[in-house]
Parts: C-alpha cells; structure tokens; sequence
C-alpha cells in the first residue's frame, strides 16, 4: 500500500506537482543558486511565483539571480515586487540598493539604505555602502560624517579608514589622507587595496622609490591585477629600472592582454630598446583597440621606417599629418622616406612646407624617452608622442558590502577538490582531455535504454540554458507519463533511472534519491543506483551544510551507498574515488589517499584523482608526493594542477 501511495505521488507531471510544492520548489531554486547555476533556478523561482505570486520569497530570491547575471534592471523589479509582500526584510532593500548602485542610481541607492538601516541599525556593511553612495554623489560632507560615526562604532575596522582615506584625497588633504591610510594598514596589513591606494599618493608626488615598495606589497596581496604592474613598470622607469619596468608590462598584459597602457608604453620602451618588430606588435594591438591614436600610429611609423618599411611609414605618417598639418618633426620623417624611395618631388613638397615655416630649425635623432615628462592618456598633444602614458586619474575601486556575491562566488576558497563522477544525460567531452569515462555496469544499463537516451559518466557541473532546462522538464513530465503507463517492475527500472538523471541534471536531488530508492527497492544489487544516490545525497548536504544544518548523519549514509556500490562493482575506479572525496569531507585524509590510490590501479590515468591526492599531499604536509601528484594531473590535461605547484612552493 506505501508503494503505491509512494507511485502516485512520483508519477504525477512536473506542471502539476509545482502547483502543490512551492516550498521544495523555492528550495531547489537556492540549491540551484548555491551551485550556480541561474538560469536554471530562475526557472524553479518562476513556476512557484505562478503558483503562489503572493509568497516574498521567490521573487526575492529570483532577484539574486538575476543580479549574479547582471540583469539589474530585473533584480531591482523582482526586489519591489518582494518589498510589495514583506516590506520588513532587510536582505531586500539592500539587494536592491546594490542593483541601484550598479546602475548608477546612487540617490536611490541610499533612500533603501535608509530604510534598511531603520530595522537594522548595526548593521556595518549597510552604513559602508552608503557612505559610498554618498562619495559618489561627492557629497564628501555627508560621507565624512558617516565615515566618522562609523569608526567610533566600529573602531578596529580598517576599512573604514582606507574609505575615510579616499574621501580626504578627493578633497585634496592628502597629509589626513596618508594618515588614515596608515591606521588602515595598521589595522589590516594584508588589505592589498589599501597598499594600492597607498602607492598612488607615491605616484602622484613623484616618490618612485617609495611607490614601488607600497606596490611590492599590493601585488603580493593581489597578484594578478594588471593596472599594480603598470603602474609600479611605471615608479621602475622612472628609476632607471628598464628591465624590471619590462618584466612588469609583460606580468600586466599576461593578467589583462588587452590592457591599452601596457601595450602602448612597452611598445615605447621595447623601441628604446632596440627590439623594433615587437615594438611594432604593440602598437598594432593599440591600433586595433583605437585605430585613431595618433600617437600610436607616428611611433609605428617611426619603427616602421626604422625596420625598412617605408612605404608602410609614409601610410601612418600621412595619417598623423592630416590630422596636424604644422606637425614638422612628422613632415620631415615623411620626406625622409620619400627620398628612400626615389619619391623625390614628394619629399621636396614636404621639404619645402618645413623651411617655410622654421628656416632656422634644427632636426636631430628621436629624442630618448624622457622620464622627467609623462602625459596624461587623454593628452593628445602629438609632440609628446615619445613619453610614456599615464591613465588620467588614479581611480579608487570601490569595493561595495554585500552577501550576495560572496554567498556563491566566493564560497570556494584556495584550492578545490575536483568533484564527484556522475551520470549525466548528456555526453560532455573535455578540449583537452579526449578520453571518454567508462564503467562496464553503466554500458549494461545503457543497452536497457532506446537510442538516444543513453547515459554518460561525467566530473563536470555544468549549468543548463534556459532551453536546455525546458527540454530537461519536458523530458521529465515525458518520462513521468510512461511510468504511469508500465505495470511490470522490471519495465519501470530503466525509465526510473533515466528519470532520476534527469531529475540530477536540473538539481533537484530529493526528486532524485526518491526514483533511485525506489529503483533500489526493486533492485538491490544495481551498483549504479547506489552510486547516483550516494553523488545525489552528497550534492544535497553541500548545499544544507551551507544552509548551517548539520549533515554528519547524511554523510555517513552517502559513505555506505558508495561502499555498497563498491561491493557489487568492486573494479570501478570511479566508485574508489568518489568514496576518497567523502573520506576528505570528513578529514579521514588516509582513507582518502587509500582510495585514491585504488582507483589509479583501476586507471592510471585518471587525472582527477592524482588531482585530488595531491591537494590531500598538500594538507598532510608532504610536498614532494602532492608535487609529483599534481604534476601528473597537469601532463593529463589538468592544467590548472601547475598553479597549484605555484602556489604550493610559495
């Protein structure tokens, strides 16, 4: 009689079983979320907003999606839409204020502030944003007297005192602005920003030396943002330092390729240099990101000229000299290559139009490169065409508070486990890894199976479109109409499985163990049931984990599913390692590598799990072995194992 009960409820259509779970609908849509994957759990939050449009939190959480996706104008109508419901739920208004703040919309911004703050009044990051609505307002007043309430409050945060910083260098003050960026720094000497803030008062008051130090810092801290690199290229030029400047435009443009700065002032320096034909390539990469700089286009022809190429030079310099018909020093290069080529009424055309003009002047070699002069980006007088950009100002990232991003973005900190082996519905092959994962049981299952609705064996998590999803919810309201149909048990089991993929596919676990007991009920010796259940059950309690409940119990059951799975297919090597990713949520790092170790035997060349016992290397402090491990995973294709190396011998 349960089973039967248990049947009805299973086989009921997705379209219709929305209607009456709103709930687990809304919990699948966050599950999705926690994973990442937006379109997807946009599409949960829509069928429970049409099933109950008067609950707040689907709109609400429909909201943060849409902003991980940059769709702020939604965001902030789905945050009304939420407000319109519960207006006394703090999260809202300061979602809203951040989607206002990414539109630019500053005033709008504060008004939520405000009102988030009446019901949350201690809350920190609220009064931070705000005073950072209020700089970009420049109402610097209003900013400064929040900043000023805000460090008697909260009198050990250094943030507070690097914003406090930046609104005293706005107004000029930079002695108070020092100050407070030393109290920040005392605070918080690993706030790399704060370094970089630090650095760009060096800069502006000629301090090379001193810049470079505070930049040295920054970049130890944030190692692969491009603009540090440009501007300490930019403290060692003016030091002398041609060869460490070098170094710096090329660490810049390997974080950030097309970086206009770079290219432009390494394409100067690899000119003074004498290393003309790369010196070309850069300003080529600047010509293509502006074709109209005119100082890029006079300095390739200049190096063109120098390469022999004057056919090439006359093009840009005519360009140049179109633009500034007084441009002498351009005149006379032209001229120059005119007579190269035998073009001698040309060259005495523009020969002429110079001594007309400046009997008296002088033409020497092309002037070194000056580092007693800088120009501005935007200067566009074309006699500085031989001194090194600047960007216009030293503009302040502003870094607004929020646990929207850092929920998902950030919730993987230093270095990841490659994840569980799963099945999919769809084959996902890798770019650079051409092999196929293989178990001899799941091509048994597959042969149950009508073509095209085979299984496949993945590592990946990949995220659905939203037509990806549609088919996927088609596929399941399908599938749940033939269950309906079949009597016989033995005939429900393929269609169960596939179901319970499916159900994987788009997140939603519960649906899945739920098929994948039933399957196990009908079929006790399927080790590929107890295998999906085991990744199904684990998938679930990451994201419960993250909710604070407590999976220990859960996680014991997914330990004794993949146990039992290996007992029935005991020469699976993905079985082994998922069951070592297990061992490792529960710190039991020796069974971990045991397993891992199992499964190289099965497969020696199952990058993942050199992967995975290199990072376990790692946290049991034995260097060499997660060395050679992660190695071996970057010869297989794993390329991100080698930044691991990096890491790890720093």
């Amino acid at each position: 009689m349960f089973r039967k009960i248990v049947f009805v409820l299973l086989f009921m259509p997705l379209s219709v079983w929305a209607q009456y779970n709103t709930d687990r609908l809304v919990m699948m849509g966050r599950s999705a979320l926690y994973y990442e994957d937006y379109v997807l759990s946009i599409q949960y939050f829509n069928l429970a907003i049409s099933s109950k449009p008067y609950l707040f939190e689907p709109w609400y959480y429909r909201a943060i999606a849409k902003y991980y996706l940059d769709d702020y104008d939604g965001a902030e109508n789905d945050c009304t839409e939420a407000i319109r419901r519960n207006p006394y739920v703090v999260g809202i208004y300061e979602l809203r204020g951040l989607c206002y703040i990414q539109q630019k919309n500053y005033e709008a911004a504060v008004g939520d502030y405000n009102r988030a703050l009446r019901y949350e009044p201690e809350s920190m990051n609220l009064w931070h944003n705000r005073a950072l609505c209020h700089i970009q307002m420049k109402d610097y007043q209003t900013a400064q007297a929040e900043i000023d309430t805000m460090a008697q409050r909260w009198s050990t945060n250094a943030r507070i005192y690097a914003m406090q910083s930046e609104v005293y260098l706005l107004q000029k003050d930079t002695t108070k602005a020092i100050g407070s960026l030393d109290k920040s720094l005392e605070l918080d000497a690993y706030n790399g920003n704060t370094w970089a803030m630090r650095s760009a008062i060096s800069l502006a008051r000629e301090e090379w030396k001193d810049a470079e130090g505070y930049l040295d810092k920054a970049i130890h801290l944030l190692p692969k943002q491009g603009g540090l690199y440009i501007n300490r290229a930019l403290s060692r030029f003016n030091q002398n330092n041609l060869r460490g400047a070098m170094a710096d435009y090329d660490m810049a443009l390997d974080f950030e390729p097309n970086n206009f700065l770079g290219h432009y002032n390494r394409g100067l320096l690899r000119a003074q240099v004498g290393d003309d034909n790369r010196a070309i390539t850069d300003f080529d990469f600047v010509l293509k990101l502006e074709p109209d700089n005119l100082m890029a286009l006079y300095n390739r022809a200049l190096l063109l000229e120098k390469t022999g190429n004057p056919r090439a030079a006359i093009r840009d310099y005519s360009k140049v000299i179109d633009q500034y018909p007084n441009f002498w020093t351009g005149l006379h290069q032209r001229a120059q290559c005119y007579r190269s080529l035998g073009m001698t009424k040309q060259a005495e055309q523009d020969e002429f139009r110079i001594l007309k003009a400046q009997i008296n002047k002088r033409f020497g070699k092309q002037p070194r490169l000056s580092k007693d002069q800088m120009r501005k980006r935007s200067d566009e007088d074309i006699e500085k065409y031989n001194q090194l950009a600047v960007a216009d100002e030293q503009e302040v990232e502003h870094e607004y508070q929020s646990d929207y991003r850092g929920r998902v973005q950030n919730r993987k900190v230093g270095m990841d486990y490659m994840p569980m082996f799963a099945l999919t519905m769809e084959q996902q092959r890798d770019a650079v890894k051409n092999n196929v994962a293989y178990d001899r049981q799941v091509e048994l299952l597959n042969r149950q199976l009508p073509a095209g609705s085979q299984l496949h064996i993945s590592c990946s998590l990949s995220t659905l479109s939203e037509s990806g999803t549609r088919r996927y919810f088609n596929r399941i309201d399908s599938l749940t109409q033939q269950l309906a149909g079949l009597k016989k048990e033995s005939e429900m089991l393929p269609v169960l499985m596939q179901r319970a993929v499916a159900y994987s596919n788009i997140q939603n676990y519960e649906g899945a163990i739920d098929d994948l007991t039933t399957y196990i009920e009908i079929d006790s010796l399927s080790a590929v049931a107890y295998w999906q259940r085991a990744v199904c059950q684990s998938r679930l309690n990451e994201f419960n984990a993250s909710q604070g409940t407590d999976v220990k119990l859960q996680t014991a059951r997914v330990l004794a599913d993949l146990t039992e799975a290996i007992r029935l297919n005991s020469s699976c090597c993905y079985l082994y390692y998922n069951r070592a990713n297990v061992y490792i949520l529960r710190h039991d790092y020796q069974h971990a590598v045991d397993d891992y170790n199992r499964a190289l035997e099965l497969d020696a060349n199952l990058a993942e799990a050199y992967y995975n016992r290199g990072l376990v290397q790692i946290a049991l402090k034995q260097q060499q072995k997660a060395i050679a491990d992660l190695s071996k995973a970057g010869e297989l294709g794993l390329y991100s194992a080698y930044s691991i190396i990096k890491q790890s011998r720093k």
